[in-house]
């Protein structure tokens, strides 16, 4: 068995391969193997990895699975400790994994470790999708340290100490893959967005830590499959993230949702409506609908997750507060909700 395997899924991604690939392949340490897992791809990307990326193994998946299945199905023909889930538009330079197995080495108890994120297009800022580390709020919102809602804050070493976050970027998820395998990977119906974050709140649940390492550093581009206001990007983390509080919550925290995400969401809903958007706002609402279809799914997942708990009660990483409401107020950057 490899100790380590880094895997990209791609989905026709062939400029992102042709770009980003060689710098994993060069720095990425010998004896560690690269892997593309190909999503079903139809712009020819297994032949471009056959010829251009001779060195490189690949997987091959007969459909798009999405994120969340196809990462699944392509874990489960992987042997190794650990596994960097990379996407294909990162950057890695020299060093960027030895920090994060280290990380690993050193505390059994870490399950999940991200390094920090930063954007290929301008360096010196964070990249949206991790930062330095990622959080949720009481009410279920993300945010990073070095993002808070749209405001991407420029890395001035800020948030260079390693700690416990709540969740680690899928953009670059390094794990153990027992661990992974174990709790059932990510969640299938999710296809896309969230996946990550749900998975490290059953990390946690299940008595594991979820760690940031600002010693390892990659350069993510960002955005290379849907945009910020896809309505299919609104619809997915709207859905996904609803699903994932119903699963995972406390009953506390799960009431106090319950009755404050309706209004805010159907004022997010009214927003994109006003700017003009109108397929973003029915978006939330199918985002609702589909809530409501998996109900009851969802409750016996929940019985599930819940009974196999270690940690029941709500983990120390999420914020007490509310983001949304912290940022109306000024307070736009990590340090300042601190």
């Amino acid at each position: 068995m490899n100790r380590t395997a880094v895997v990209i899924l791609n989905w026709n991604g062939t400029a992102h391969l042709r770009r980003f690939l060689p710098s994993v392949v060069l720095n990425t340490p010998e004896g560690v193997r690269v892997i593309v897992a190909d999503n079903g791809s139809t712009d020819g990307s297994l032949e471009v990895l056959k010829h251009e990326f001779p060195t490189v193994e690949r997987l091959h998946l007969e459909r798009n699975y999405g994120f969340a299945e196809g990462y699944n199905r392509a874990l489960q023909q992987v042997d190794a400790e650990y596994c960097v889930l990379l996407n294909s538009d990162v950057e890695t330079p020299e060093g960027w994994l030895e920090p994060l197995t280290a990380r690993l080495d050193a505390d059994e108890r870490v399950a999940a470790v991200a390094p920090k994120l930063l954007w290929s297009e301008n360096r010196e800022k964070f990249e949206y999708a991790g930062a330095a580390g990622g959080f949720i709020d009481y009410l279920g919102y993300p945010f990073c340290r070095g993002r808070i809602m749209k405001n991407v804050e420029c890395d001035c070493g800020q948030y260079d100490d390693a700690r416990e976050v709540f969740w680690a970027s899928g953009a670059a998820f390094c794990c153990r893959l027992e661990v992974f395998k174990a709790l059932g990977g990510f969640d299938s119906h999710f296809f896309a967005h969230m996946e990550e974050i749900d998975l490290c709140w059953r990390m946690q649940l299940a008595g594991y830590k979820v760690e940031v390492e600002p010693r390892s550093s990659v350069y993510h581009f960002g955005g290379g499959t849907l945009a910020v206001d896809s309505p299919n990007k609104i619809f997915l983390n709207h859905r996904n993230n609803l699903a994932m509080l119903y699963r995972c919550a406390t009953s506390g925290q799960r009431a106090v949702v319950a009755v404050v995400r309706p209004m805010l969401d159907a004022l997010a809903a009214l927003s994109y409506a006003v700017k003009g958007n109108l397929r973003g706002a029915w978006a939330v609402v199918r985002a609702y609908c589909d809530f409501l279809r998996w109900h009851g799914r969802l409750a016996k997942e929940r019985r599930q997750i819940r009974s196999m708990a270690v940690c029941a009660g709500r983990p120390k990483t999420i914020y007490r507060g509310s983001i949304v409401l912290r940022y109306i107020l000024g307070k736009q950057t990590f340090e300042k909700l601190m």
